[in-house]
Order: C-alpha cells, then structure tokens, then sequence
C-alpha cells in the first residue's frame, strides 16, 4: 500500500515515511494526528497474549468470539447479529451492501466518510450502488434535502433510494443527539429506507451523550451499526452489529468474499471482552473526549486561532494562522488538513493525556508570540 497517500500537514518534510529508518522518530508529535497513531490499550494487548495461549476452533467459532458477541447483546440490550472485521472500510463497505441491490442507492452527508475517505469501497461491494450526496451543518445532511433527494424522482431510471447513511460523531466531529436519530428513523420508515450508522467513534459518541447505547442505535431505527474498535484502542477490529437480524442474512458469506474472515478469529474478537465487560470502552472515550475539550478550550484562548466547529467529542477543528502551522511544524507536530474542508483537525485518543495536550497549547502559543515579535521587526 502506498502509506504517502493520506499524510499530516507538510508531509514533504515531517513525514514518517520520508525520513531515513535508522532515525529515531519521536511518536509522540503524532498523538494529534489521528487517534489511528496511538498503541494498543493495555487491555487489548492482555486480551491478544491470553488468546494465544493454546490452540482453538478456528473461524469464529471460538469462545472468545462467541463471548465477545454476547457481551455485545448484553450491551445494547437487544439480540443483535455480530461480525467481527478488520478494518472500518470493510465494515462499511460490506454493511451497505447487505442492504442495497446494485441498482439501488445510499444518501449520506456529503463529508461522510463513506463518501470522502473509502476509495469507492461501497460502491464496489455492491456492484454499483450509487451514493447520494446531500448538504447540511456541522456533517449532519438537512433532512429536508435528504427527503428531496429520496421523492424527486420514482422512474425506473433513477437509482432507487434504499438506504441513509450517518456518521456518529460525524466527520466534522459534532454528535446526533436522541432526537436528532429519532428524526432520521422517522424519515426513513416513512419512505421504507433503511439506516446504516458508521460509528467509528461510537464510543466518544456514547460517552459525550451520557445516554444508553440503544437510545442512538436501534431505538432511534438503526439497521446496522459499525462500531470501531480502532479508535477504541485496538490494534485491528471492527464490529458490524445488526439489530434487524434479518438484513444479516448471509453477512458472513460477503465476509468470507470479501477476505474479511479471519480463520484466526480470536485476535479480532478477544479485545472487545475486558472493554465491554468492564467499562473501559467509555472509560477510554471519556478521556479522548476531555483531552479534546481541554484542548478546544486552549486553543481558544491564543489569539488569531478560531474553532471551526463545536467540540462534541474527541476532535477539535481550527483554522491556525500560518505562522503557528509553520511553528508546529518545526518543532515536529502532525496533523491533517484535508479534512471539512480547512483547516487543522487535532485527534484525541483513548491515550491522550493532560501533559500532550499542554505540550501542544505551548508550542501553538510559542508560534502566536513568534509571529508578533516578527510582525514589530517589520514595522
């Protein structure tokens, strides 16, 4: 895979993948960049040793798969169908295609992430499922154009809407509140649609809401839900969890398709069973969620730094002035800029601590002084 495609701010400098091996690299300017560059959580990791210990069914049909999925049930309280995946591209990808034919189509917000970020990956699974695009604030499309984009056309012609798409938190990194779900659900049983939710980041969702997780799953109409584990504090592993069983009618055959079954099953079901069992799932969210909450709260206080969009979970959006970026980077921070459309998105992670987010406040106040020492050089 060509890891130069989806780099951080001037990656022709400060790119991992440019620098000589024999370098040392500081990781811990990466801890912004995507909450993809944190470790394991200990507890994952511990998982991943006691699974190795001796042999055991292969395939999913192993004990720790079979518990994993349970705790998955016991979790949002309702007999769910589980699958485990490795990555979130696979997720979504294969969850929209068990709900569409190819002559049908899928309407997500026009940031999604199913959009923007999977190569055309639903689009393939599908055989040709077409993605329709609708507009709204803050990655939430107005619901107003989703209906629009479902009723304007009913000829054979048109690819037939089937299914909404929505991402929770969204790619702009603000949360749908219960209601907000409600509204959507209702929209789509109206028009006889089905709902697919990417959460990636379902647990930074969860934790920021304070709410069950079945009040913005399937309370609120959700087919099939997502749920990453990756950003959760894994390694690899993504859940795809249907709460209408039906639409998981040989899931598993699209998986084995797909290269998404893994004959050790174990390794991507195992970790989920300390975070479901004992918490740490939200506990870990939490963190991300206040380590971008404090940082938001910084960054606010430098002046010439606006927030582009409301911190609701663990990203915080700002538009830096270009000498802070210059700053940063020479002094080795990453982070991206392609994402929403400007500016800088600054990630937190499940390992994100107090001490990163000061380390980062001071060297952007470091570049905010710079700039004015240099603006009174040139008066």
């Amino acid at each position: 895979m060509n890891t130069r495609e989806r780099q951080p701010i001037f990656p022709s400098e400060g790119s991992i993948h440019s620098r000589n091996p024999s370098q040392e690299v500081n990781r811990e300017k990466y801890q912004f960049a995507s909450d993809n560059t944190a470790g394991l959580c200990p507890e994952a990791l511990e998982a991943l040793v006691k699974a190795n210990a001796g042999s055991c069914a292969a395939y999913g049909e192993d004990d720790w798969t079979a518990e994993a999925a349970q705790l998955f049930r016991d979790v949002f309280e309702c007999d769910c169908d589980v699958y485990f995946v490795f990555n979130g591209t696979a997720a979504n990808s294969l969850a929209l295609a068990s709900l569409c034919q190819s002559y049908h189509s899928v309407i997500t917000h026009e940031k999604a992430h199913v959009e923007t970020d999977e190569c055309g990956a639903p689009e393939f699974f599908s055989n040709g499922t077409k993605i329709l695009l609708a507009s709204g604030e803050g990655g939430k499309p107005e619901l107003e154009k989703v209906e629009q984009l479902i009723t304007r056309r009913k000829d054979i012609h048109f690819p037939k809407p089937k299914v909404i798409s929505i991402t929770q938190p969204t790619e702009l990194g603000t949360l749908y509140s219960p209601r907000e779900l409600l509204a959507v659900g209702s929209l789509a049983r109206k028009h006889g649609l089905r709902i697919h939710m990417d959460g990636a980041r379902f647990a930074q969702a969860v934790a920021a809401l304070g709410v069950p997780p079945r009040a913005i799953s399937w309370e609120a109409g959700v087919d099939v839900l997502c749920f990453g584990g990756t950003k959760s504090g894994f390694g690899f592993s993504e859940a795809v969890i249907f709460f209408n069983r039906e639409l998981s009618r040989e899931f598993d055959y699209r998986c084995k398709q797909a290269g998404q079954l893994a004959s050790k099953m174990r390794y991507l079901s195992a970790p989920w069973i300390p975070l479901l069992r004992d918490g740490l799932w939200l506990r870990y969210a939490a963190q991300a969620n206040r380590s971008a909450q404090m940082l938001s709260d910084g960054l606010r206080r430098i002046p010439g730094i606006r927030i582009l969009y409301p911190c609701q979970a663990n990203a915080v959006f700002a538009d830096l002035p270009t000498p802070i970026h210059l700053s940063l980077q020479s002094r080795g921070w990453h982070y991206y800029t392609f994402i929403g459309g400007g500016g800088a998105r600054f990630m937190c992670s499940w390992s994100t601590t107090l001490k990163d987010v000061e380390a980062l406040l001071r060297d952007c106040a470091g570049g905010k002084k710079a700039e004015e020492e240099e603006n009174e050089q040139n008066i």
